[in-house]
């Protein structure tokens, strides 16, 4: 069985990510600042999940694509060893998504409104999800992709109560259907 360290993984993500950043700087032909400190926060988030969802990432070659995958909602939510371990289970996969709903919408001005945002966390969520597939120490769970589109959802909705304490009355449209005042 071979291990990859989390500190490869990392170091892969990063040579990734800095080469797409200088790029898109060098097509542009400036940094914007402000910006870059917004696709930090993103890396970082990214840099978080990426550790609770494939640390330690372990390859068995002779079980490579011997897939678990559960894809019937809500069967192995509370199949753990102790009440201690399903809370963090269900709480983690929330809140690692939370950031994502509210930096999604400040970096990318075309993710505008609660559902955009919320699809784009949950492509990524399933990306991950997809991603697992080959490793055998690791299973796609279909609770995990609905807690992290959840932890998304509710990103977002922090992301518009901050905004729209900020400029009331300005951003009703944005807002889902439950939470629009009338």
């Amino acid at each position: 069985m071979l291990v990859i360290p989390y500190v490869y993984i990392v170091a892969v993500y990063t040579a990734i990510y800095l080469l797409v950043r200088a790029a898109v700087s060098l097509r542009n032909k400036k940094i914007d600042w402000k910006r870059e400190r917004l696709h930090i926060l993103m890396y970082i988030n990214l840099i978080v999940i990426i550790y609770f969802t494939f640390s330690p990432l372990c390859l068995d070659l002779n079980e490579i694509f011997n897939c678990r995958i559960n894809l019937i909602p809500f069967v192995y939510l509370l199949d753990y060893d102790s009440g201690a371990h399903m809370i963090y289970n269900v709480f983690g996969n929330i809140f690692m998504f939370v950031p994502t709903g509210i930096v999604l919408p400040v970096l990318y001005k075309r993710l505008d409104n609660f559902f955009k945002v919320v699809g784009t966390g949950f492509l990524i969520s399933l990306s991950i999800e997809i991603l697992q597939l080959p490793f055998a120490d690791r299973a796609s769970d279909v609770d995990d992709l609905i807690m992290n589109t959840l932890g998304v959802a509710t990103g977002y909705v922090i992301y518009m109560i901050v905004r729209y304490a900020k400029n009331p009355g300005k951003q009703k449209a944005n807002l889902p259907g439950v939470l629009k005042q009338r």
